[in-house]
């Protein structure tokens, strides 16, 4: 094995069942939601109150404010009410919490973490660093989300979590977020519905009778009345009509905004599955510090929407942690999982690794962080213990000596080990060094997990001439471990 020095933290995060949203549990049936609100109309008042005041009792504590949560749940089948007398308040709530159930966020795990410095720094002692970590949470029927950590690095290397909270919040989704009208036409041109040819005639599609009717810089309001209008306006209905609106309405339910509110610890923030194209998982964020060239600061993360039969590349914008624009990434190399964008422009350029073939490790370049293609091969598997596939641990980290890649390798028996790689710094297709041995591999207990033989990371960051890596255990928990940097290139330049 690999002679560096390998620092182990006494930093374990384990999956707490503790940690409880709540979420509709609506039947799909409209018959049986009926039902149900009969038999809560058939109660009286003081039956309501008395069940009501049971619900409160057994759950409030677990939850910031429960009653604002049952009462959009019965927002969410109001319709459904068949009475024309007024419902008290208390009814309401009580129907609210028959459509209502618990979600254990982290239950099954908590893995695959990234971290980037947290950004404000105020009150931070002297040689120490804030962090933020993300974290994928899965729980019953293995939806993933994003949850955070804070923390301290200390001048000496220690590293502190913040208390974790017992209460999770969803943030609130924005209800008319904005579009880049380039964008979504890119996108939507991407997957199918562009204009097109007829001979020498250029044909515009229904798509672009939509986006014709917009501004380059519209809203979701805008968008449905431009939908509207073209729906109201060809007729008859045609099949290629309505598959055509309703994938224009699926591209903008995938591309939304969110907010916390600043009164929430990190820790008490959850990004939960919003859009149907991440109903079944949000996956493995990779959180980088993006500086600008006039030095204005952004935090991407790329992440992995599943939808129970195919994945979607997203991006994460945010400033603060607070605010969140969610958007789909366009262009044909935006394909398969493990996207990382380098930290700062390249030659003018954003660059980005990837992994197209879902088994090698490509770069590619571009004029902007939402559009990809060209992908050029920089890393092939090379030694056993990556013989199956390699790919990247988050995005690269800048040196003196050159771009850190932290990668992962596939071996026999499925066995996933963390490796390093380093690329010039001007040139990063050019590959000055990577090492023969795992920086890191699945030992003793860490073997053991939802899946086996896995460590894994999605970012790690450089504090003074430390490498601050957090890794996922076999899918179901994780930790932290620290590598001094020096001997880490040293070894990886004579590799």
């Amino acid at each position: 094995m690999n002679s560096i020095t390998i620092r182990r933290h006494e930093v374990a995060l384990l999956p707490e069942s503790g940690r409880v949203i709540i979420r509709p549990f609506i039947p799909a049936d409209p018959r049986r939601i009926t039902t149900i609100i009969g038999r809560a109309l058939a109660l009286t008042e003081e039956e309501v109150r008395r069940e009501l005041e049971s619900v409160r009792s057994e759950f409030d504590s677990r939850h910031f404010d429960i009653e604002s949560l049952l009462d959009g749940h019965f927002g969410k089948v109001s319709h459904h009410v068949f009475t024309q007398r007024s419902l008290s308040r208390e009814r309401q709530l009580l129907i609210g919490a028959l459509f209502s159930g618990e979600y254990a966020l982290e239950s099954a795990a908590i893995f695959n973490p990234s971290i980037v410095p947290h950004p404000d720094q105020d009150g931070v002692p002297e040689g120490g660093l804030r962090f933020i970590m993300s974290l994928r949470a899965t729980g019953e029927g293995h939806i993933s989300s994003i949850e955070f950590r804070s923390g301290i690095i200390a001048g000496d290397g220690r590293i502190m979590l913040d208390p974790v909270s017992r209460f999770v919040t969803v943030p609130e989704v924005l209800p008319n977020p904005s579009y880049y009208k380039k964008r979504f036409t890119i996108k939507l041109a991407e997957m199918g519905f562009g204009e097109w040819h007829d001979g020498d005639v250029r044909q515009k599609s229904h798509a672009s009778a939509v986006m014709d009717q917009l501004t380059e810089h519209f809203t979701r309001h805008d968008l449905n009345k431009s939908v509207n209008q073209v729906r109201h306006q060809t007729q008859p209905s045609t099949r290629d009509l309505d598959r055509t609106l309703e994938c224009i309405q699926w591209l903008a339910d995938s591309n939304y905004e969110l907010r916390f509110s600043d009164k929430l610890a990190m820790s008490e923030r959850i990004i939960f599955p919003v859009s149907s194209s991440e109903s079944s998982g949000i996956e493995d964020a990779r959180f980088v510090r993006f500086i600008e060239e006039d030095g204005a600061v952004m935090y991407y993360a790329t992440y992995t929407a599943y939808n129970g039969r195919s994945i979607l590349p997203q991006l994460i914008e945010t400033k603060d942690f607070l605010y969140f624009r969610i958007l789909t990434l366009n262009g044909s190399a935006v394909q398969n999982k493990g996207m990382a964008l380098f930290p700062r422009l390249i030659n003018g350029r954003y660059a980005m690794l990837s992994r197209q073939d879902d088994e090698n490790l490509f770069l590619m370049f571009s004029d902007s962080p939402h559009y990809w293609s060209d992908p050029q091969v920089i890393l092939r598997p090379s030694e056993m213990w990556e013989s199956v596939k390699i790919g990247n641990c988050g995005s690269p980290i800048e040196t003196e000596a050159g771009w850190l890649v932290i990668t992962h390798g596939v071996g026999p028996m499925r066995k996933y080990c963390i490796g390093a790689a380093l690329l010039d710094l001007h040139d990063p297709t050019k590959v000055i060094g990577r090492l023969r041995e795992p920086l890191l591999s699945p030992v003793g207990a860490e073997r053991e997990g939802y899946v086996p033989n896995v460590v894994y990371s999605c970012g790690s960051l450089l504090h003074g001439r430390e490498l601050i890596l957090p890794f996922a255990v076999s899918d179901r928990a994780s930790a932290v471990v620290s590598v001094a940097l020096d001997p880490l290139i040293t070894a990886l330049k004579s590799g």
